[in-house]
């Protein structure tokens, strides 16, 4: 089973150095409150390092997947919504459940959905965050928080 990161911008881009907006774009984090989902891989993990002081990430379980994409997951057009039906008519899947597992497995990554958005927009925290300047580690919301990231997505999705 593969390790698979649910990245989420946190801070807007003022005083940012070059190379971590453009490290921002390649993950595809353009706004606050943006989700992306990756499998962890080297590539990744250095990403994240550079842009620690402006994301959140941590592991994400299938449940939480599967509610993201039913809740979250848009495709292109207006208010069209990721539904099981759509799923099974253009891809290889019957059901978001099944495609989350070939995700997990490795055999399927999000952008293999067809026409699906590239992002999850996310609405801000209810209750807020501790702290947008320090690290999980140190009471703050910024970093690599593990398997607290389902707390987080609970509250912004």
């Amino acid at each position: 089973m593969e390790k698979v990161y649910l990245i989420v911008r946190l801070r807007g881009q003022a005083d940012t150095h070059h190379s971590v907006k453009r490290t921002l774009e390649l993950l595809k984090l353009h706004k606050v409150n943006h989700a992306v989902v990756y499998k962890a891989d080297a590539t990744i993990e250095g990403m994240l390092k550079k842009a620690k002081d402006k994301v959140t990430w941590g592991e994400i379980t299938k449940e939480d997947l599967v509610h993201l994409i039913r809740k979250r997951g848009e495709l292109y057009g207006k208010g069209r919504k990721v539904t099981d039906e759509y799923i099974k008519a253009n891809t290889a899947y019957k059901s978001i459940e099944a495609f989350v597992d070939a995700v997990f497995e490795g055999t399927a990554k999000i952008s293999d959905i067809p026409e699906i958005q590239p992002v999850f927009r996310l609405s801000p925290p209810r209750r807020g965050f501790k702290s947008l300047k320090n690290p999980w580690g140190r009471k703050g919301s910024l970093g690599y928080r593990a398997d607290a990231m389902s707390e987080l997505l609970v509250r912004m999705a």
